[in-house]
């Protein structure tokens, strides 16, 4: 019988009712599996009466004006070292932290969070997440031999739901600017003493104004100071088409890292976003060969927001003294991480390069008869 659970904080821990162990879900099977005595129950998701995918109203949210029933008290540890927020399965207090394996024992808190409103799951599990990690490695010509080892035969990876913010807004934006068009004008120039005709560009300039409009849907931006923006961001695109509405079975056997990035924050980096994009459209409805943009006055209506989870494969070795870290989209394989160097390699392929240059040059030498 499928798994209905109310929009209510509930533990991420589910016993199997058939033998009592831990069960997990199993990415891309949409179902909580127990690997003790193979019982399986399908998720669903929340019932009709649950919108978690709904939007919330940004302002009110800002102005600490939304409902209470939209937030939720959660605990969570946080690393010591690269200052992660994780919620571990179950009653867990300790844990090693997924984004720099160091080892989480500092005490549990607790605070006001807004909740989830989405959730999407897992499609690929470790032993694929591992394949394609280790396929990356290899195509890394310079990386350690003896790291790509460890990272092969080391612990397993760590599954983490990692925090985003969603923004929507309607914008409406006025403009004043100027459209260039190019002509050309024949100037007579002297080359190598004698006279040319040549055709020189000029641009017309004309004053424009007007105004665009866009609705943004879903700008997605990174709640989390855990990872370098950089490796999250290569990891896109997200089908966030299949996101599934919030329900704690998706998380069962997984870490949950707790946004640390402020929402108003976040809408910072969103408007950064829509201004970029806005830009774009003005230019584009300037129109003609070049275009100035003097000034943009936008109104923005209808901002909302989202808070969803997204599925991150990661694993964290410390090899040598260095923490290295890899992260794997959990639902396309797609990996990024710390590119690891080898001296001896890079040197040897130095040392060979120049062989094969002299060994290159002696030959042309020969063929010239210079030697």
């Amino acid at each position: 019988m499928p798994l209905q659970y109310p929009d209510t904080p509930v533990q991420h821990n589910y016993p199997c009712d058939t033998c009592g162990a831990e069960m997990r879900y199993a990415p891309g099977e949409g179902a909580l599996i127990c690997d003790h005595c193979g019982n399986r129950e399908e998720v669903a998701g929340p019932g009709p009466w649950n919108n978690s995918l709904r939007e919330l109203d940004l302002a009110a949210a800002l102005a600490a004006q939304l409902p209470a029933e939209e937030t939720e008290t959660s605990a969570h540890l946080k690393c010591p070292s690269c200052g992660a927020e994780v919620t571990l399965e179950g009653d867990a207090h300790a844990g090693v932290c997924p984004f720099c394996a160091t080892p989480l024992v500092t005490g549990t808190g607790a605070e006001r969070r807004y909740k989830p409103r989405g959730v999407l799951p897992f499609a690929l599990d470790e032993r694929t997440a591992r394949a394609a990690m280790s396929d990356w490695l290899g195509s890394l010509w310079f990386a350690p031999s003896g790291l790509k080892q460890y990272a092969r035969k080391g612990r397993k990876l760590q599954g983490v739901y990692v925090p985003y913010w969603t923004y929507d807004a309607a914008t409406r934006s006025a403009y004043r600017g100027e459209r260039g068009t190019v002509y050309y004008e024949t100037q007579t120039v002297m080359r190598d003493g004698k006279r040319e005709t040549v055709q020189v560009a000029k641009i017309r300039w004309s004053p424009v104004s007007g105004r665009v409009a866009r609705a943004f849907d879903d700008i997605l931006v990174l709640a989390s100071h855990a990872l370098p923006k950089r490796f999250t961001d290569a990891l896109q695109p997200w089908d966030l088409s299949a996101l599934q509405p919030y329900s704690p079975a998706y998380l069962a056997g997984f870490a949950a890292e707790a946004y640390t990035v402020p929402l108003d924050e976040g809408y910072v980096e969103a408007r950064a976003h829509m201004d970029a994009v806005i830009a774009r459209d003005v230019r584009f409805d300037i129109g003609g060969d070049r275009q100035r943009i003097h000034a943009v006055e936008t109104e923005i209506s209808d901002a909302s927001f989202k808070h969803v989870l997204l599925p991150v494969w990661m694993a964290a070795y410390k090899y040598r003294g260095r923490s290295f870290r890899f992260v794997v989209n959990g639902r396309t394989g797609r990996v990024q991480g710390e590119r690891p160097w080898s001296a001896w390699k890079i040197g040897f392929a130095v040392i060979l390069g120049l062989l094969i240059a002299g060994a290159l040059g002696y030959a042309y030498a020969v063929q010239q008869g210079a030697v």
